[in-house]
């Protein structure tokens, strides 16, 4: 029994250093810049969940980085020209350019919906536009629904994790900084195992 208790607590030490080394090796993926910003793709594809992402993406649109974009989990209600007004854009300048997918409402779906899109296009590559925590577990996900799509992240550092992100100049404080970081990297373990698939959306929402 003793021989027993100590295989398990060695393993239980062994699973906590292992858990440690990947979420600094996530840390790492989260909080790198852009490395390819001028590869040209067919598309650059957005998924919601912060302003700076869109005006990012309206932005690598602007510039030419690819002739599309989509934008994944859209409000049902949203519409193109209000979209193109909250970024003070010409909805005139979007049009055509610009698709509001309005089917996910979880990483899984951004996926499945970007898979979706990609595949009723004849598009093999994309920019991918998220934040910088989201981004390692956005790539798995969509490698998974995709696996022929080529995809160039283009992470996001949003403004409560810049240290200019806040009025007083500072980002979010300490703790929930470290909240937000160890959720989404058990998140990312979750969506590694496979395991997305059977948790509820609500669990999954918070991108």
């Amino acid at each position: 029994m003793k021989r027993l208790l100590a295989l398990i607590g060695g393993l239980g030490l062994v699973g906590l250093v292992l858990l440690g080394w990947g979420f600094l090796r996530f840390l790492t993926g989260a909080t790198a810049a852009v490395e390819d910003p001028v590869r040209p793709t067919e598309a650059v594809v957005v998924l919601t969940g912060g302003a700076d992402r869109v005006e990012t993406a309206l932005r690598l649109l602007e510039q030419g980085a690819a002739p599309h974009l989509l934008v994944s989990g859209a409000h049902a209600e949203l519409t193109l020209p209000e979209l193109a007004r909250a970024h003070g854009r010409d909805p005139a300048a979007l049009a055509g350019r610009v698709t509001l997918g309005r089917a996910a409402a979880t990483t899984l779906g951004n996926a499945v919906e970007v898979a979706a899109f990609a595949r009723g296009r004849g598009i093999g590559s994309v920019r991918l536009v998220t934040a910088g925590y989201h981004m390692p577990r956005a790539l798995l996900e969509l490698r998974r629904a995709a696996p022929g799509l080529a995809v160039v992240p283009h992470p996001v550092v949003p403004p409560g994790l810049r240290e200019d992100g806040s009025p007083d100049g500072r980002g979010l404080p300490g703790l929930r900084r470290w909240t937000l970081l160890s959720g989404e990297y058990l998140k990312y373990v979750a969506a590694a195992a496979g395991l997305t698939r059977f948790l509820p959306a609500k669990e999954q929402a918070l991108r």
